[in-house]
């Protein structure tokens, strides 16, 4: 029997329903406080299956707090990746600095987490799969709120009623899109296109990165282990290509022609990128709106505020923000909830969103003055990282909410 099952049994009335869209990092915390607090949960995911492997994601300040309380920590800190070096490099291949990733990221050795993506995502699904009910290979097709819920049909033909509805859907939100309008309307570009994939380790590197770089561009290898290496291929874009975003071929197309005189490893990579069947292609941006819910349906993670790989900070602000937005509703009120939600995530939000002008979007300058500006600094810092990490990581007190009385 389930923690959901004997607490059926419990109670003298039914238990709110809700619906969560998205079933990456801040849906599964979400869905796991919201359990906690009383709520019958439903997660849709349009994929078939949890998304393994992955690229490496951070764990900083306050997010830490929220995986131990969710009995995570020891499984995350034996998944911790130690990646111990990150050396830049001129265009012409030589060396500018080689550093602890800390001194550049702002993260505090000995605290912070570097997990693989998947690391982290099977851990959430592991804590609440028992208790939460979880549909792949569907979505969300349609939204009708009334006074009693949210009448929603899903992709695959089924219909159902929800008390409440979360998009944690991604930067590219359907939900936000059914809700609010079209993504352009929030979608802030920052300037710069990336592309993301693996490829063999061909310069034998180990829990390290090494990264690239000329005026507009960044070309960097980052070694999880020894077999493996995740490719990253960043270029300044002054307007996002819409063209290629739709069009797989088209993305390959794109960088390989923006890199197509570079030096170093680029053309390995390039060579790589055309048989890569794991290819992530985006612009870099953030999401921002006035406000993260409507009615009945509230929005979490890069749904709502995208940070952007700039700040480093994306997978954190998702596992903030979702224990924040259940506890605001462990009350039953959710438009109390949803308020409380805005009121008290929306500064720490904000700060971590602003980070992209505190040293973020200065790594890949796209002057050569800036460049060489950069590299100066670079050249500058020490070796040993600041053991205090950035303000913004740990700027919010995360509180303790009590779930109601059964």
């Amino acid at each position: 029997m389930t923690f959901s099952d004997q607490l059926t049994g419990t109670r003298t009335r039914p238990r709110p329903t809700a619906l969560i869209s998205g079933a990456s990092i801040a849906g599964p915390v979400l869905a796991f406080w919201l359990n906690r607090y009383g709520y019958a949960v439903t997660v849709v995911e349009k994929a078939g299956a949890l998304r393994s492997g992955g690229y490496p994601i951070d764990v900083r300040g306050t997010a830490l707090e929220v995986v131990r309380r969710m009995g995570i920590l020891p499984r995350l800190r034996e998944a911790h990746i130690d990646l111990r070096r990150l050396t830049f490099l001129e265009g012409d291949g030589s060396e500018v600095a080689s550093l602890h990733p800390h001194s550049v990221t702002g993260g505090v050795a000995g605290r912070d987490l570097e997990v693989r993506r998947g690391d982290l995502t099977d851990a959430l699904y592991a804590v609440v799969r028992d208790d939460v009910e979880f549909v792949f290979n569907d979505s969300v097709d349609t939204l009708d709120q009334s006074g009693h819920g949210v009448d929603v049909t899903f992709r695959g033909g089924g219909r159902r009623t929800f008390d409440l509805v979360f998009g944690a859907d991604g930067m590219h939100s359907r939900t936000r899109e059914m809700l609010f309008g079209p993504e352009e309307h929030f979608h802030h570009y920052l300037g710069y296109c990336f592309a993301v994939f693996t490829m063999r380790n061909t310069l034998g590197l180990s829990h390290e990165t090494v990264m690239w770089n000329s005026p507009g561009r960044a070309a960097a290898l980052y070694a999880v282990g020894d077999d493996e290496v995740h490719a990253f291929l960043n270029f300044a874009q002054p307007q996002p290509p819409f063209d290629a975003f739709p069009d797989p071929q088209a993305q390959r197309d794109l960088v390989a022609a923006v890199f197509a005189d570079a030096g170093w490893e680029v053309p390995g990579m390039l060579s790589a990128l055309r048989d890569a069947d794991d290819v992530f292609f985006d612009a870099v941006g953030q999401i921002r709106m006035p406000r993260w819910s409507n009615g009945r349906v509230a929005l979490v993670g890069d749904s709502a505020w995208a940070p952007s790989f700039l700040t480093g900070q994306g997978t954190s602000l998702a596992l903030v923000g979702a224990y924040m937005l259940a506890g605001s509703l462990s009350g039953g009120d959710h438009a109390a909830g949803f308020a409380a939600y805005e009121h008290s995530t929306r500064d720490f939000v904000t700060m971590n969103q602003d980070l992209v002008g505190k040293g973020g979007a200065t790594l890949f300058p796209t002057t050569p003055q800036a460049l060489a500006e950069r590299n100066d600094r670079l050249r500058q810092l020490g070796a040993i990282p600041s053991g205090e990490g950035r303000p913004a990581h740990s700027a919010l007190d995360l509180p303790e909410f009590t779930p109601p009385m059964t």
